[in-house]
């Protein structure tokens, strides 16, 4: 059998969000086709607009890079000509992205994030809106299965395009297994960061839909106190982690705007390497999203014990369960009191920790992996019967 995979998200050098899941997942299967005799047969052709960087699995007999041009709308015309043209051809063809090939000569099986181009289209550029809608409505009709990571997530998509409920599968995402802790106390922090005692914690990228304006505004409600005048409680800060994506100047402008600059930390991406300390020396995590298709910082904070105050919306209170808190995402004041609930309370803190680390316990790239791979098999088994 003959697995076709889309693997450019996985080919970045800064892997976030989709490009996170899709690295993972094909962590995964070279594993797989290594130490478990159900896939050792299984041939594995990742197809890549450019050569794989070093990171990436290494080729074997069964695991094979085919580097396909042009470049530019490679799913359009690149990846279908390229697929009709050349032979054996896969028996299946995965993408880990809503973007399935043009026109396909075997069945594909796309994999959909979220849909916040649907909910919150006045925050992406045009010629970007009209690709997420055209393109991944017809990968949708045109997939045989369709991956998604959440139940909110799937009930987005099932209404969004009424397509049956039974061609979409949730697949919950795991946690990095490899981000080896390279800071081991607040001293280093401060050190390498400039972060000075007790500080709450954000982790994801700069945009509008992250919410992360309100979270500076309710963030100065806390160490301003009722009065106005600025109390800032302990030394309390903000450290805001992640990458620039769009339309991030309000977010950049919001301390000072809310008069707590000297208290708000942005550093920008930070390896993996590093977010296990911050995550560990946090009072707590929080994450104020307006929309999400999972939320995989959630969990990842769990594991390191930190507890996690999020928004009550889409698949947050998924990703969360009972160990998080939660806050309407459209109110400041509840945002800073389910904070406020949190930093001052050491018991519940710990109690939050516990319930943390057993509800972590469903979340696992291999069983992601598996469960994608036996789909994958079954479909291709069903074609060539």
């Amino acid at each position: 059998m003959i697995i076709g995979i889309d693997g450019n998200e996985a080919n970045v050098e800064r892997k976030v969000g989709i490009g996170e899941y899709a690295f993972e997942l094909l962590l995964k299967f070279k594993e797989f086709s290594i130490s478990n005799s159900e896939f050792s047969k299984v041939v594995f052709r990742i197809y890549l607009k450019n050569p794989p960087r070093p990171e990436m699995p290494q080729e074997s007999e069964n695991w094979k890079y085919i580097i396909v041009g042009p470049k530019k709308l490679w799913t359009q015309i690149g990846l279908p000509l390229y697929l009709f043209t050349h032979f054996p051809r896969p028996d299946i063809f995965f993408t880990p992205t809503h973007y399935g090939p043009r026109w396909s000569p075997v069945p594909t099986v796309i994999s959909v994030m979220d849909l916040s181009y649907i909910h919150f289209p006045e925050l992406f550029a045009k010629k970007d809106l009209y690709q997420l809608k055209n393109w991944t409505s017809y990968s949708v009709k045109n997939a045989s299965k369709i991956f998604t990571i959440s139940q909110a997530s799937k009930d987005d998509i099932i209404k969004e395009y009424r397509i049956d409920s039974k061609k979409i599968i949730v697949t919950y995402p795991g946690i990095k297994e490899n981000m080896e802790e390279k800071i081991s106390n607040i001293k280093e922090l401060e050190e390498k960061f400039g972060i000075k005692g007790n500080y709450i914690l954000f982790v994801g990228t700069l945009q509008p839909r992250k919410n992360i304006e309100r979270l500076i505004e309710a963030f100065s409600l806390i160490v301003k106190g009722d009065s106005g005048q600025a109390r800032m409680t302990n030394g309390l800060q903000l450290v805001v982690v992640g990458k620039k994506g769009w339309l991030y100047e309000p977010i950049l402008e919001a301390p000072k705007k809310f008069g707590v600059e000297e208290s708000v930390k942005f550093l920008n991406f930070v390896e993996d390497k590093d977010l296990p300390s911050l995550y560990k020396n946090a009072l707590c995590y929080v994450l104020p999203s307006l929309y999400e298709g999972f939320g995989l910082p959630v969990v990842e904070a769990m594991k390191y014990g930190c507890p996690v105050v999020t928004s009550n919306v889409s698949s947050l209170p998924e990703a969360g369960g009972d160990a998080a808190l939660y806050f309407d995402p459209l109110d400041t004041q509840d945002i800073a009191e389910k904070i406020e609930k949190v930093i001052e309370s050491p018991k519940l803190r710990e109690e939050m920790v516990k319930k943390g680390y057993n509800h972590i316990k469903m979340f696992s790239w291999k069983k992601a992996a598996k469960e994608t791979l036996d789909v994958l098999q079954q479909i291709a088994k069903q074609t060539k019967n």
